[in-house]
């Protein structure tokens, strides 16, 4: 392998591409240079290897004896090189790679994946599980899963859920809430990051707010989740962050009162960029997905 650092890349290029169409001209318009360009780098090629490849004649370059081996190799060579990177253009189109927070990548996401793999087995998804907002124009992002109000510059954003908020607790704590005054008597859970609060929820349920005992605090949704599972107190949550928890009773929504909380959860792809069929694929299946949790939830209402 060496013994290529002796030849230039671009000037292996020329000498293949000239060999294979015939001419000058054709190779240059082939390689966007000029005919003197590639003339140059032909010369430069033979004087790099010390053997003479073409024949310079008035009908114009014809191979010698040992052009023609050598660019019969140089041509199964460039097939190999091209091969080589098509399998990353095909990694690439193969491969789907969503930004999501990671509260909704662990808490819902995650465990309906199997289902995506069944249906489309071809794709590959990469999970980018951060909170930063992805430049989608400049990175290999394909879509981002974003919780917010739909306004990203330079983004597409399609609603997928309005959010809304609403109490929950483990069923010990619920057992002990006859009214919602009785959450005076109780620790409330708080995220300190959070972009919702409880006067929402308490003017969606008509009631002037109470003063919760002083509760755990925490810098992720996913940490408040967890402790009220164990019974912590009170967490003021919403659908998607509760939903499977809700569904196998580690916890209960106490009062049935939802409040919408002007946010939702939104499917955002690059402006600039057309849709390819993968990002379709995949925006396809997780509607249904949201559809068959919200229908999860009107059957807890209905059992509520």
């Amino acid at each position: 392998m060496t013994m290529l650092n002796r030849v230039h890349l671009n000037g292996l290029r020329a000498v293949e591409t000239v060999a294979r169409l015939g001419s000058l001209a054709a190779a240059a318009a082939e390689l966007n240079v000029s005919v003197s360009a590639v003339s140059q780098q032909v010369k430069q090629t033979e004087k790099q290897l010390g053997q003479t490849l073409f024949e310079r004649t008035p009908g114009g370059l014809v191979l010698t004896e040992f052009g023609v081996v050598f660019t019969a190799r140089l041509s199964a060579g460039f097939r190999e090189l091209a091969q080589a990177v098509a399998l990353a253009d095909e990694a690439s189109e193969c491969t789907l790679v969503v930004s999501v927070a990671p509260a909704f990548a662990s808490k819902w996401l995650l465990p309906r994946l199997s289902r995506h793999f069944a249906r489309h087995p071809n794709v590959l998804l990469r999970i980018d599980a951060s909170g930063r907002i992805a430049d989608l124009d400049h990175s290999d992002i394909d879509i981002g899963i974003r919780m917010g109000d739909g306004k990203w510059p330079g983004g597409r954003a399609e609603l997928l859920l309005a959010q809304q908020v609403f109490p929950v607790c483990a069923p010990s704590i619920a057992a002990r809430l006859k009214s919602i005054q009785d959450l005076a008597q109780t620790c409330a859970i708080t995220d300190e990051r959070s972009m919702i609060s409880w006067d929402s929820w308490f003017e969606a349920a008509g009631v002037e707010p109470v003063t919760f005992l002083k509760g755990a605090r925490f810098t992720d949704p996913m940490l408040c989740l967890e402790s009220a599972i164990a019974g912590h107190g009170v967490m003021l949550a919403w659908q998607l962050l509760t939903a499977d928890a809700l569904a196998d009773g580690r916890l209960v929504a106490p009062f049935g009162v939802r409040a919408e909380s002007g946010l939702g959860y939104w499917l955002v792809t690059s402006a600039s960029k057309s849709e390819s069929r993968k990002v379709r694929d995949f925006k396809a299946w997780i509607r249904e997905e949201i559809e068959a949790t919200m229908a999860q939830f009107g059957a807890l209402d209905s059992a509520a």
